[in-house]
């Protein structure tokens, strides 16, 4: 039985990176109306249409969009996997997302010895605190912060996710600093929008219950770096994620404040990947390389009894 379905993917593709079928059929070295033939005959046979056309574009539906993800992703397993046969080595793109600030502060700094370590792997880095769907945006390796939804998505633990509250000493020089929680209604906090809005809420431990209080102030943001940006420059209190807040206070950017009340996260940083992947070779070496270079984490290097005694104290 004749099975067209790489045919009509490949086609399809190619119409829609090369803009349309005229130009498709060029780079295939088809005629045009094989190209509208396999494109129509696909359409039929999903009972969707893919593409809208017009004398001048072809714009991709909604199923098109979807179709095309999941074509490429199709097509490009199966050339891993002849490239595999060939030679067991990791090669090929490797599609990272991760979040802007640990991006930055971390997946940046530790992305040169991979690629010299696996010479035929070439990177995409995509940083964003916006969360990524792994099969529709064509991501391959995703990192992510704190607390993880059910999915059928292969989660490797990196280290523990743990936040501080601190405040530049120009901030503190201006405003002075909280000495409970509570004073902490009298001062401006460094504020996240959008789906991570919920870190609005800092936790802290008083007379050994766990409290929640939520925080305001006057500025508010999507992106973390440019949060931490503003605490540096002294514009309000921050509960900041460690790996940016232990460093800070080390060069003495940021003072640690609420030692006393400080609750323990229960979060992780997490590698994500879908699981039919997980043998792909560039996957794996990737996901095994993260998990060893954050088994330490760098920001900790000082030693744990350093972390605990100088910077704050877990209740």
């Amino acid at each position: 039985m004749k099975d067209d379905r790489l045919l009509e993917m490949r086609v399809f593709r190619a119409v829609v990176e090369h803009g349309g079928f005229t130009a498709a059929a060029r780079v295939l070295d088809v005629s045009q109306p094989f190209v509208s033939q396999i494109i129509s005959a696909l359409e039929r046979r999903l009972g969707v249409t893919l593409l809208h056309r017009s004398t001048r574009t072809h714009r991709l539906t909604p199923e098109g969009e979807q179709f095309l993800a999941q074509s490429i992703r199709l097509l490009e397993d199966l050339e891993q996997m002849e490239l595999q046969i060939r030679s067991p080595v990791p090669v090929g793109e490797l599609r990272v997302s991760a979040p802007m600030a640990f991006g930055m502060d971390q997946v940046v700094p530790a992305m040169p010895e991979f690629m010299a370590r696996y010479p035929q792997v070439a990177l995409y880095l995509s940083l964003s605190d916006s969360m990524v769907n792994l099969l529709r945006d064509n991501f391959d390796v995703a990192i992510r912060m704190g607390r993880l939804q059910d999915s059928s998505l292969i989660t490797r633990k990196l280290c523990d996710l743990q936040r501080v509250v601190v405040a530049a000493p120009s901030y503190i020089a201006r405003q002075g600093q909280p000495v409970t929680p509570q004073g902490l209604a009298q001062h401006k906090c460094l504020l996240w929008a959008g789906p991570l809005d919920h870190l609005n809420r800092w936790p802290f431990m008083e007379k050994g219950r766990r409290r929640e209080l939520t925080v305001s102030g006057d500025f508010r943001s999507v992106d973390g770096s440019s949060l931490f940006q503003m605490c540096v420059a002294g514009m309000g209190i921050m509960r900041l994620a460690e790996h940016l807040a232990i460093p800070a206070i080390r060069r003495g950017e940021l003072v640690l404040l609420l030692k006393d009340y400080q609750a323990r996260d229960d979060t992780a940083i997490h590698v994500l990947y879908q699981r039919e992947r997980q043998l792909v070779p560039r996957i794996r070496a990737y996901v095994d390389y993260l998990v060893d270079v954050f088994r330490e984490p760098p920001w900790l290097s000082s030693g744990p009894s350093e972390r605990s005694a100088t910077f704050y104290r877990h209740t």
